[in-house]
């Protein structure tokens, strides 16, 4: 598989709503192949090894295309950066999900934020809602353990928390300790080996994300591997690439949990006229990559030409990787 018969692709830049994993504009590629677009969008800190799995992933989306889904359409969490008790309130209120993720652990000293976040989020939802917090990794074990218990009280019961330290011997620590179920997300995806999160009693549940995994059939070949309850996260694409993300939730033989992939409400805009937004707290399967609106992505086009050139050397850098 390679991305030789692609033509130019087009590099793009989208103001986010609120700075969301440490930034506020993202930037990535859409790249035209014979069976649509696909998208390339590895986070600006990555190495070339670590983005090319995303490049397989626009590669696999607009050559080769998806698996035929198990299900039409599937349940969406909202995405609660890290905002105050006001805006949490209002982004669950407004989103028609009954499944929020919140951003905690953003800065050291953030726990009476992340618990009055937590609180708000309860009240929006109801008793019967599900929340869930991300920590992207930043705790130690015990941290973690002493603050998931008081975001669990706060939050009126935790479904679970992604990802709260590092390594997978320190997940295992933390899960032996505490009573909310602990996701792996880093954990899978860097990961050699991913079958290594559950044979260490690291997670309860396994965060997939097919663009930075290689693919839809690669994530379906982790899955398999890993052995645990799954859920279908986005990376922060547009909606062409969130229709990798979303094929692959159709793919899943199991889906027992809502997924993350209702992130374009970060997003000021899209390349697509018809984008991936939730609707009474679901979404639906493509099948066929997203085609971007010429108007937006006209809009959308990086206006810094150093940028553009940045990102077409790091293009070649990677599909190098992949030939």
């Amino acid at each position: 598989m390679t991305a030789d018969t692609f033509p130019e692709p087009v590099v793009y830049a989208i103001p986010l709503r609120t700075r969301f994993r440490g930034i506020t504009v993202r930037e990535g590629m859409l790249i035209p192949g014979p069976l649509g677009w696909g998208e390339f969008c590895p986070f600006l800190e990555y190495d070339d090894r670590e983005a090319a799995p995303w490049l397989a992933t626009a590669v696999e989306q607009a050559t080769v295309g998806w698996p035929e889904p198990v299900r039409e359409r599937i349940p969406i969490n909202c995405t609660v950066p890290a905002v105050d008790p006001e805006r949490a309130h209002r982004i669950v209120s407004a989103s028609g999900c009954r499944t929020a993720k919140v951003k905690v652990a953003d800065h050291p000293d953030s726990l009476g934020e992340d618990l009055a976040r937590v609180e708000a989020v309860r009240d929006a939802l109801g008793p019967d809602g599900g929340i869930r917090v991300d920590a992207n990794a930043v705790w130690d074990v015990d941290t973690a353990i002493a603050h998931i218990v008081r975001i669990d009280r706060a939050a009126g019961g935790l479904e679970y928390v992604e990802q709260p330290c590092r390594t997978i011997e320190e997940l295992a620590a933390v899960r032996k300790k505490v009573d909310v179920r602990i996701a792996a997300d880093e954990s899978i995806r860097r990961a050699e080996d991913p079958l290594r999160v559950a044979v260490a009693g690291a997670a309860d549940v396994a965060v997939l994300k097919c663009t930075p995994l290689g693919g839809v059939r690669r994530a379906l070949e982790v899955a398999a591997a890993a052995g645990l309850p799954c859920v279908v996260s986005s990376a922060l694409e547009t909606s062409v690439g969130l229709g990798a993300q979303l094929a692959l939730a159709g793919a899943l033989a199991e889906l027992d949990f809502a997924c993350g992939l209702g992130t374009i409400s970060l997003f000021e805009g899209d390349v697509v006229a018809e984008s991936l937004r939730p609707v009474d707290g679901l979404l639906p399967i493509p099948r066929t990559p997203l085609t971007p609106d010429p108007v937006l992505l006209n809009r959308y086009r990086h206006p810094d030409p150093d940028r553009v050139v940045w990102w077409r050397a790091r293009y070649e850098r990677v599909r190098a990787l992949l030939a």
